[in-house]
């Protein structure tokens, strides 16, 4: 997968600094040292690559867009992650809680989340509409979708695996700086709510959906 750096979110200054200690301290590049192997849906459960322009959520963010989806998804709906592994997680933590069968799968890049079982799809988006064949078109309540650069070319191309996938609803998430591209490709508004990362970033990110929402 390849962009420019200039299309890569970007971790502030002082938040990159100081990670930079931390792993130069603990002497590792892997796992968190917090991490519990047996809990693979916490949210940073996995180790962020930046190679891969991977950046969480924060556990209040991925609260808050996982209650979304839920609700937007409805009784037994059904929501496709993509390139939002932090809120696939969350979903799953939150699965046991609900009475009804909401359903959940996640396309990521990353085949570490194979983890995950059947419900991870590879997904790579210079390929938009290279998917299993069990994934029919249209056949998702909700699409949640935070694709991994911040470049007309990479929404583009998102753009066509998030048409393919949803009934109707979208929820994106990306830099402030996709504004028109998103109201352009995908007839988006942005929305008030804030997300925010486990480790902070320089580029200011916002949602876009196309329906209406009292959560966001």
């Amino acid at each position: 997968m390849s962009d420019s750096e200039d299309d890569v979110p970007q971790l502030s200054a002082d938040t990159l600094a100081a990670l930079q200690q931390f792993y130069a301290e603990s002497g590792r590049t892997g796992h968190r040292r917090d991490s519990n192997p047996t809990d693979k849906f916490s949210v940073g459960a996995m180790e962020e690559d930046w190679h891969m322009s991977q950046f969480w959520y924060n556990e209040e963010t991925a609260t808050q867009l996982a209650e979304e989806v839920l609700q937007q998804a409805g009784t037994d709906g059904r929501i496709a992650c993509v390139s939002a592994p932090s809120v696939y997680q969350k979903l799953k933590q939150l699965e046991s809680e609900r009475p009804d069968s909401t359903s959940a799968v996640l396309l990521e890049f990353d085949r570490r989340f194979a983890a995950f079982g059947d419900e991870f799809i590879f997904y790579d988006y210079n390929n938009p509409l290279c998917l299993h064949e069990d994934i029919l078109p249209q056949s998702f309540d909700i699409v949640i979708v935070d694709p991994p650069y911040l470049s007309e070319e990479c929404l583009s191309k998102v753009a066509l695996t998030v048409k393919y996938l949803t009934k109707g609803k979208i929820l994106l998430c990306t830099g402030s700086i996709m504004e028109e591209h998103a109201g352009k490709l995908m007839d988006l508004k942005m929305c008030s709510f804030l997300p925010k990362h486990s480790h902070n970033l320089a580029n200011e990110f916002r949602c876009y959906i196309n329906y209406e929402s009292s959560l966001l």
